[in-house]
């Protein structure tokens, strides 16, 4: 019998309606009772989230799976643990290595939402192989998820039998001071001012080359996010399976006349980038807003390859959108 264990998301509207005592629910309710356009979404996207929990579930009876689920309210921590019909709880917040007390670790892991809920994820996994499940594809985004709502079954079924591609993606490991910060950034690390409207300055030293910088903040990540963030700060694709890391300024101060050396660049998995703070109120934000790292004057930020891939399932290195 495979063990597997689920990490599925709490559906936007799920969390509000969970939520009666926050002022926010009222407003909420109203919105809807309305049909606003600001909450018209969020009622589609739950009901295809609980749709395709219902069908993960019968699938993974279906195919005799043992299984563990863990539900999120916020995706930055799967914490809220909930029974699986006929299976018990899960005993650990954490799925690197063992997630029971035998010790027995899952064969799989599965994501249950978007792509916002395989990041969540991801750095709670360590080399065990992830099949990202897109539950509201009509909502949302799914480009790293190798199933969707309506065919659960049968992708599954091709993933415990080991016949879904499986790329193994880059993370990256970050540092302050020396002090190891994360090991498994898959989409980016944002340095920057507390204040969005600060300027954030620093030195930046890349391949032996120092350069003083003034900027809004600098985006720093493996090739996985190289078509979010990276890409609209005016950074370039990279190959899906790529081990270079990428750095892109965002809004750069230059003189007049002037121009910076390293406005973006690639780092090698032999290399590494390092940034040294000459902000007092600087952060280092990690793969999104949940995860954020204080950041002051003299710091020093390192960020190279990690050496913790994350193996994907169903998803090609060279599906359409990749170089």
């Amino acid at each position: 019998m495979s063990f597997v264990l689920v990490l599925a998301k709490k559906s936007a509207l799920r969390v509000h309606l969970e939520r009666e005592e926050e002022r926010g629910f009222a407003r909420v309710q109203e919105l809807l009772a309305q049909n606003d356009a600001t909450v018209a979404r969020m009622r589609g996207a739950h009901e295809q989230h609980e749709r395709a929990l219902t069908e993960l579930n019968e699938a993974l009876l279906a195919l005799g799976c043992e299984v563990r689920l863990v539900v999120a309210a916020a995706l930055d921590e799967f914490r809220v643990v909930i029974d699986h019909p006929a299976q018990g709880l899960l005993p650990s917040t954490s799925v690197h290595d063992s997630t029971r007390p035998s010790g027995r670790r899952p064969v799989l892991v599965i994501t249950l939402g978007g792509d916002g809920t395989l990041l969540a994820a991801s750095h709670a996994i360590g080399d065990t192989p992830v099949l990202a499940i897109n539950s509201a594809p009509d909502f949302s985004v799914g480009f790293f998820c190798g199933g969707r709502l309506g065919s659960v079954q049968a992708t599954l079924a091709r993933a415990l039998e080991g016949k879904l591609e499986a790329v193994r993606l880059r993370r990256m490991r970050v540092e302050r001071n020396g002090e190891l910060l994360s090991q498994r950034v898959l989409n980016e690390a944002l340095v920057c001012s507390a204040s969005p409207a600060a300027t954030t300055r620093y030195l930046l030293q890349h391949r032996g080359v120092v350069e003083e910088q003034k900027s809004s903040g600098i985006w720093i990540g493996p090739a996985a996010g190289s078509t979010a963030a990276q890409r609209s700060a005016g950074g370039r694709i990279l190959p899906l399976a790529s081990d270079k890391l990428q750095f892109v300024v965002r809004e750069p101060y230059t003189p007049a006349g002037e121009s910076l050396r390293f406005p973006r660049g690639l780092v090698a998995p032999d290399q590494e980038l390092v940034v040294r703070m000459k902000t007092a109120d600087g952060r280092v934000f990690v793969d999104g807003p949940h995860e954020v790292h204080e950041a002051t004057l003299g710091d020093v930020l390192t960020f190279r390859a990690s050496e913790e891939p994350l193996t994907l399932l169903g998803v090609s290195r060279r599906r359409r959108g990749w170089r």
